[in-house]
């Protein structure tokens, strides 16, 4: 049966989504990292199912599998991608509610800018000579440059976290900025941008002093994120702001 896709990318972060409010998109792990294989199918970081929302006052669940076909915690630019993948399906005009693996979020819109409501998250600590911290996915967090071998070294940091691994963010300040690269796990390599990457990142530089205080601004490969939230851990009122913008639609067998 042929089905539509979407796909969309948060600062180059990019996601295929399915409306699949009436459960008529059933997909196997390996269909699904076929579908997101960047020479053998669609392409993406990952894939989402917009589905029925499964609590009250809700507009929608999120559902989100990795790159290699597994269902995985929270993917911050995905969250902002679905919210306005729902305003332009029209299920929501101005404002969305809806909940994911790790909770319930918020989103708003200024245009192609999307406001995301984060949980809230707990101190930083350290772990394997950086900075941990769960912004709903695990990140560890350097201040180092990212040189040309980042892929490698961040890959035996991931795997220092055990099977399930760790996304791996080295970033560096300047004028109260942040730049930022990122491993993240199911991938399993660099992606231009990450939304719970930039969320830890810009968590872990105010607590450690590294940026004054938030909103944060951080470059990504990508582009531009935003974090503001309040506390230097554990930190509380988290909103994560950038860019979702719907790049293509088409169809595709399932």
């Amino acid at each position: 049966m042929a089905h539509t896709f979407y796909k969309y990318h948060g600062a180059g972060n990019d996601f295929i989504l399915f409306d699949n409010r009436l459960s008529r998109v059933q997909l196997s792990s390996e269909r699904i990292a076929e579908l997101c294989h960047r020479h053998y199918g669609i392409g993406a970081d990952g894939l989402m199912l917009l589905e029925k929302p499964r609590n009250e006052g809700d507009d929608f669940y999120m559902v989100y599998y990795n790159a290699d076909g597994n269902e995985s915690t929270m993917c911050g630019n995905g969250g902002r991608c679905i919210a306005k993948f729902a305003q332009d399906l029209g299920i929501i005009q101005h404002k969305a509610t809806f909940t994911a693996i790790d909770g319930p979020h918020w989103a708003a819109f200024d245009g192609d800018q999307v406001a995301l409501g984060m949980v809230d998250a707990p101190a930083v600590e350290e772990r394997h000579g950086g900075l941990f911290i769960n912004t709903g996915s695990p990140h560890h967090v350097e201040n180092r440059m990212a040189g040309p071998d980042f892929v490698s070294v961040a890959r035996e940091l991931r795997n220092r976290y055990g099977a399930e691994g760790c996304n791996i963010n080295f970033i560096q300040a300047c004028n109260d900025e942040l730049s930022i690269r990122t491993y993240e796990r199911g991938v399993e390599g660099e992606t231009l941008a990450c939304g719970t990457g930039a969320t830890g990142a810009a968590m872990v530089a105010v607590a450690k002093q590294w940026v004054s205080a938030a909103p944060v601004k951080l470059y990504a490969q990508g582009g531009v994120l935003e974090v503001d939230f309040k506390g230097t851990g554990p930190f509380t009122d988290v909103v994560l702001k950038g860019p979702a913008i719907k790049v293509f639609e088409g169809t595709i067998e399932l």
